[in-house]
Protein backbone atom coordinates (compact mmCIF):
# COMPACT_ATOMS: atom_id res chain seq x y z
CA UNK A 1 0.00 0.00 0.00
CA UNK A 2 1.53 3.38 -0.85
CA UNK A 3 -0.06 6.68 -0.14
CA UNK A 4 -1.46 7.37 -3.61
CA UNK A 5 -3.72 4.30 -2.76
CA UNK A 6 -5.20 5.45 0.57
CA UNK A 7 -9.27 6.54 0.04
CA UNK A 8 -11.89 6.99 2.68
CA UNK A 9 -14.74 4.07 3.01
CA UNK A 10 -17.25 4.72 0.88
CA UNK A 11 -20.00 6.81 2.04
CA UNK A 12 -17.47 8.83 4.14
CA UNK A 13 -16.94 12.04 2.43
CA UNK A 14 -20.35 13.19 0.82
CA UNK A 15 -20.10 15.28 -2.19
CA UNK A 16 -21.00 18.91 -2.19
CA UNK A 17 -24.43 20.43 -3.62
CA UNK A 18 -23.65 21.87 -6.56
CA UNK A 19 -25.51 24.60 -7.24
CA UNK A 20 -26.56 26.63 -10.62
CA UNK A 21 -26.12 24.14 -12.89
CA UNK A 22 -29.46 24.03 -15.21
CA UNK A 23 -32.80 23.01 -13.83
CA UNK A 24 -32.08 19.38 -14.95
CA UNK A 25 -29.95 19.60 -11.64
CA UNK A 26 -32.42 20.03 -9.35
CA UNK A 27 -30.85 23.20 -8.21
CA UNK A 28 -30.90 25.22 -10.69
CA UNK A 29 -31.80 28.90 -11.82
CA UNK A 30 -32.53 30.36 -7.97
CA UNK A 31 -30.04 27.74 -6.68
CA UNK A 32 -32.53 26.61 -3.89
CA UNK A 33 -32.86 29.49 -2.23
CA UNK A 34 -36.68 29.99 -3.74
CA UNK A 35 -37.88 33.54 -4.95
CA UNK A 36 -36.47 37.52 -4.16
CA UNK A 37 -36.01 38.61 -0.75
CA UNK A 38 -33.10 39.03 1.90
CA UNK A 39 -32.23 35.80 1.95
CA UNK A 40 -31.98 34.95 -1.70
CA UNK A 41 -29.61 37.63 -2.15
CA UNK A 42 -25.56 37.05 -1.91
CA UNK A 43 -24.17 38.01 1.21
CA UNK A 44 -28.23 38.26 2.41
CA UNK A 45 -29.29 37.36 5.57
CA UNK A 46 -29.62 38.58 9.47
CA UNK A 47 -27.32 38.40 12.13
CA UNK A 48 -27.19 35.89 14.36
CA UNK A 49 -29.49 36.60 17.13
CA UNK A 50 -31.72 39.09 15.43
CA UNK A 51 -35.00 39.02 15.83
CA UNK A 52 -36.73 41.23 13.47
CA UNK A 53 -36.15 44.46 15.95
CA UNK A 54 -37.83 42.98 18.69
CA UNK A 55 -34.96 43.00 21.85
CA UNK A 56 -32.97 40.04 21.27
CA UNK A 57 -33.30 36.71 24.08
CA UNK A 58 -29.66 37.04 24.76
CA UNK A 59 -30.15 40.77 25.53
CA UNK A 60 -33.71 40.66 27.21
CA UNK A 61 -31.79 38.09 29.70
CA UNK A 62 -29.66 39.32 32.72
CA UNK A 63 -26.47 38.63 33.02
CA UNK A 64 -25.70 35.84 35.40
CA UNK A 65 -22.65 34.17 36.58
CA UNK A 66 -18.53 34.77 37.09
CA UNK A 67 -16.16 32.20 36.22
CA UNK A 68 -13.30 32.83 38.71
CA UNK A 69 -9.35 32.22 36.29
CA UNK A 70 -7.92 31.65 40.54
CA UNK A 71 -10.35 28.89 40.80
CA UNK A 72 -8.33 26.11 39.17
CA UNK A 73 -5.54 27.00 41.60
CA UNK A 74 -7.25 27.06 45.20
CA UNK A 75 -8.25 23.67 46.59
CA UNK A 76 -9.63 22.55 50.05
CA UNK A 77 -9.41 19.30 52.29
CA UNK A 78 -11.51 18.21 54.89
CA UNK A 79 -9.98 17.45 58.10
CA UNK A 80 -11.23 13.94 58.31
CA UNK A 81 -9.27 13.22 55.18
CA UNK A 82 -6.08 13.65 56.61
CA UNK A 83 -5.92 10.22 57.85
CA UNK A 84 -5.42 9.03 54.68
CA UNK A 85 -2.27 10.45 54.47
CA UNK A 86 1.03 8.25 55.50
CA UNK A 87 3.03 9.77 58.22
CA UNK A 88 2.06 12.87 60.62
CA UNK A 89 3.55 15.88 58.14
CA UNK A 90 1.08 17.68 56.39
CA UNK A 91 2.34 19.22 53.28
CA UNK A 92 1.19 20.33 50.03
CA UNK A 93 3.31 18.13 48.33
CA UNK A 94 2.34 14.96 50.94
CA UNK A 95 -1.70 16.35 50.07
CA UNK A 96 -0.92 15.93 46.22
CA UNK A 97 1.12 12.69 46.54
CA UNK A 98 -2.05 11.17 48.74
CA UNK A 99 -4.52 12.59 45.90
CA UNK A 100 -6.21 14.67 48.17
CA UNK A 101 -5.77 17.72 46.21
CA UNK A 102 -5.28 18.37 42.50
CA UNK A 103 -1.56 18.81 41.30
CA UNK A 104 -2.08 21.83 39.71
CA UNK A 105 -3.45 23.33 43.54
CA UNK A 106 -1.04 26.62 44.26
CA UNK A 107 -3.12 27.13 47.62
CA UNK A 108 -4.58 24.41 49.74
CA UNK A 109 -6.18 25.39 52.92
CA UNK A 110 -8.02 22.64 55.45
CA UNK A 111 -11.58 22.87 56.63
CA UNK A 112 -13.51 21.60 59.24
CA UNK A 113 -15.15 18.36 58.61
CA UNK A 114 -14.54 14.76 60.32
CA UNK A 115 -11.91 14.40 63.17
CA UNK A 116 -8.35 14.14 61.90
CA UNK A 117 -7.88 10.64 63.74
CA UNK A 118 -4.66 11.50 65.01
CA UNK A 119 -1.89 14.00 65.39
CA UNK A 120 -0.79 16.17 62.26
CA UNK A 121 1.90 18.46 61.92
CA UNK A 122 0.58 21.10 59.02
CA UNK A 123 3.45 22.93 57.41
CA UNK A 124 2.59 25.40 54.03
CA UNK A 125 -1.14 24.55 54.24
CA UNK A 126 -3.99 27.12 55.24
CA UNK A 127 -6.30 26.56 57.87
CA UNK A 128 -10.15 27.45 59.00
CA UNK A 129 -10.92 28.46 62.74
CA UNK A 130 -12.94 24.96 62.71
CA UNK A 131 -9.98 22.68 61.13
CA UNK A 132 -7.44 24.31 63.73
CA UNK A 133 -9.52 23.71 66.40
CA UNK A 134 -9.99 20.03 65.89
CA UNK A 135 -6.18 19.31 65.13
CA UNK A 136 -5.04 21.14 67.99
CA UNK A 137 -7.69 19.18 70.28
CA UNK A 138 -6.22 15.72 68.41
CA UNK A 139 -2.98 16.76 69.59
CA UNK A 140 -1.69 18.06 66.48
CA UNK A 141 0.43 21.89 66.20
CA UNK A 142 -0.48 24.18 63.05
CA UNK A 143 2.70 26.30 61.75
CA UNK A 144 2.03 29.32 59.76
Amino acid sequence: MRLNDLKPAPGARRASRRVGRGHGSGSGKTCGRGQKGQKSRSGGGVAAGFEGGQMPLQRRLPKLGFASRKAPFNDEVKVGSLARLDGDEVDPERLKAAGLVKRRAKRIKIIAGGEPGRSFTVNGVGVTAGARAAIEAAGGTVND
